[in-house]
């Protein structure tokens, strides 16, 4: 009976042994950053790229609509009173009762104002193409400037190219150059110019309360408002997913 005991108790040992061989250390995967150091400053300033990936779901208000987003997938979801849109993973899709209510184009809309309010962090996506640009001057103030463009067939416009102006100092944006070749499919050197100077703290991220298009003399730089600004309203981050099905398109 001594034997089989000692016997039972070796195996176990052995037994045991062998299994904490097999255990894998688990090491936290290192992400390789492809962004420059200067961007990344830009991203601290604003809450930090790494709080921003752990983030679930973001939404806002603009324009009288709902924008909420799952920001892990983008799939997306715009209520208005009267109709709404979004993308489910899939497809983009438009929803109302009147065909004449919304007159845009969903495939360019769904997911404009998004990329507007979630800067600087969406210039963190793959794909993107990083060099330097030209220095932003206004009012005395020459802000850097970061070129983002993309590799082919990233997005539904790949020839679009980004110019993000940053304080020198402060290392908060300030400004956002954009060129448009969604209807031309032509790559363009007019570049529209956003001012970003009206930011509030959602959750701890800098998040812009508005934005302000603005007019540019012959070197580029910006002159005067070209418009009312755009206002933001209600800006909600959440860790909480939303199930896949509250981005799919209404049945009625």
């Amino acid at each position: 009976m001594r034997k089989l005991i000692l016997l039972i108790t070796t195996a176990l040992v052995v037994l045991a042994c062998k299994q904490e061989a097999k255990k894998e250390v688990v090491k936290e995967e290192k992400v390789e950053e492809n962004f420059p150091v200067a961007l990344g400053e830009v991203f601290e300033k604003h809450g930090g790229i790494k709080s921003w990936r752990a983030a679930k779901t973001l939404s806002f208000g603009v324009n009288n609509e709902e924008h909420i987003v799952d920001l892990p997938s983008r799939k997306t979801v715009v209520n208005a009173k009267d109709y709404s849109l979004g993308f489910d993973g899939k497809e983009i899709w438009l929803h109302q009762q009147d065909t004449n209510v919304f007159k845009g184009n969903k495939e360019f809309y769904h997911n404009l104002y998004f990329y507007f309010y979630a800067m600087p962090f969406v210039l963190a996506d793959d794909g993107i193409i990083y060099s330097e640009a030209k220095p932003l001057e206004f009012e005395g103030m020459s802000y850097l400037g970061i070129k983002i463009s993309y590799e082919a067939n990233i997005g539904t416009s790949p020839d679009d190219n980004y110019y993000l102006y940053y304080h020198p100092e402060t290392k908060q944006m300030a400004w956002l150059g954009y060129t448009v070749t969604y209807f031309s499919k032509k790559p363009s050197e007019k570049a529209n110019l956003i001012r970003y100077n009206d930011w509030e703290n959602v959750n701890g991220f800098i998040l812009p309360k508005s934005i302000t298009w603005y007019k540019k003399d012959d070197n580029g730089n910006p002159t005067e408002p070209a418009r009312d600004p755009i206002q933001f309203s209600l800006p909600l981050i959440s860790q909480a997913s939303l199930a896949g099905s509250f981005f799919e398109k209404p049945n009625q």
